[in-house]
């Protein structure tokens, strides 16, 4: 069995910087930025505040489409989290307790 793939969007308590990363536990992945344990960008930026997500049906495909987003003009990254999450908030926090997330 395959496991899902994630790609997700963090920024800092000012929505100043974005990062984008790909995992295949997003639970995880959200717990070590929160720790400091998630990349160095992460640590040194304070991006700590998960604001979008996708979901993938395996991590090659997860890979692809990070890929894909970090080529993206800042200004498509942002409009992606304003319809995906209008309000810019921790996703993180829900998502937590979400059993359909890994």
């Amino acid at each position: 069995m395959e496991t899902k793939g994630y790609i997700y969007m963090m920024t800092n308590s000012s929505n100043k910087v974005l990062y984008i990363g790909v995992t295949n536990s997003l639970k995880r992945r959200i717990t070590e930025h929160a720790d400091g344990r998630g990349s160095s960008f992460t640590s040194k930026y304070n991006c700590h505040k998960l604001v979008y997500y996708e979901v993938l049906p395996d991590i090659e495909q997860a890979i692809a489409r990070e890929k894909q987003l970090k080529h993206f003009q800042r200004a498509w990254k942002e409009d992606l989290v304003n319809r995906f999450n209008p309000e810019w908030e921790d996703l993180g926090v829900s998502l937590i307790d979400d059993p359909n997330v890994v």
